[in-house]
């Protein structure tokens, strides 16, 4: 069965919001916190051990994987709870700093870009490495997981084997012929068509701006040959369920977006962090693809149900 693409406007603009350390800064500088808590007055003054509290950005992969790392915290004795739906980074990066959150899943890439707009890392390994240095004081990162949430070239199989392309080298030389359907930001971004143009020498005939994510709109663009490559994370499900080809990115034009918890470094404590860890160690970008169908696709679950779900087969929960 074929289920439409999750819109993950609300992700995309994460990436795109990089804005730097000093907007998180200034609007933790903005009057009253509406997320703050009656219990959490700051991240100083919570002793290490005290219950947790995780939060999300407001698209459901984040939502999924904040309900993973509660219960996973919770099946090793950490008391935890979940505020899902924060917003985007600006926001959330704040609610860790305050305290309202105490951690919160993130990617590692666009982390990266968000605190150095003008970070050259790009690989999994340097875009890891980079982080610790950049974010801000009082914020760490734990191991990244193997799963990925990242944009992507993505074609149908008919054009993928009219190509001959497996990758994004391979369909280089007929740029000038394809269209390709991606949210306006696209044409400027360092990883759009700059990117494309700088990394491979491919420079598109067009490119129609979508407003939906790589979600519903995007995806009948595709299949109906109306545009011959989009730009869609590759943990929508639709990739899959529509048999549609992702094509490899040797040159890493885009960045690197490894899952990661960031968390207060005075909250966690060594078995809080091991807890999150295990996760990581198992996360992968398969994973995601079924989580998000589970949730956004004909089952309809709610966030916290697959999040148990998989938690439970991963044997985490027993």
């Amino acid at each position: 069965m074929k289920y439409p693409v999750t819109s993950p406007i609300s992700r995309r603009s994460l990436g795109g919001l990089a804005a730097g350390l000093g907007v998180a800064l200034a609007l933790t500088a903005c009057g009253g916190d509406p997320l703050a808590s009656p219990t959490a007055s700051g991240a100083e003054s919570a002793a290490p051990g005290a219950p947790l509290v995780v939060g999300s950005a407001d698209f459901p992969e984040s939502q999924i994987i904040a309900e993973i790392y509660a219960g996973a915290l919770n099946a090793a004795g950490i008391t935890a709870s979940t505020k899902p739906n924060i917003g985007s980074r600006e926001i959330y990066v704040k609610a860790v700093q305050d305290g309202s959150v105490d951690l919160v899943p993130d990617y590692s890439g666009n982390l990266l870009s968000y605190v150095d707009t003008e970070a050259a890392e790009v690989s999994a390994e340097d875009v890891y490495k980079a982080l610790p240095a950049k974010l801000p004081e009082g914020l760490a990162v734990l191991e990244p997981a193997d799963a990925e949430s990242k944009d992507a070239m993505v074609v149908t199989k008919a054009t993928a084997e009219k190509y001959q392309a497996k990758s994004i080298e391979d369909l280089a030389e007929h740029c000038p012929e394809l269209t390709m359907a991606a949210p306006a930001t696209f044409e400027t971004r360092a990883y759009g068509l700059p990117g494309l143009k700088k990394n491979y020498g491919c420079e598109l005939k067009e490119l129609k701006p979508f407003s939906d994510g790589g979600g519903p709109l995007t995806l009948q663009a595709l299949l109906t040959d109306e545009v011959q490559v989009a730009d869609i994370y590759t943990t929508t499900p639709s990739i899959e369920d529509n048999d549609l080809v992702v094509l490899e990115d040797p040159k890493n034009n885009f960045k690197a977006q490894q899952v990661l918890p960031l968390y207060s470094s005075a909250k966690l404590t060594d078995e809080a962090k091991e807890a999150l860890n295990a996760v990581s160690r198992i996360l992968t970008t398969q994973d995601l693809v079924n989580l998000n169908r589970a949730v956004s696709g004909s089952q309809k679950q709610e966030a916290k149900d697959a999040a148990a779900a998989w938690l439970k087969e991963k044997e985490i929960v027993k």
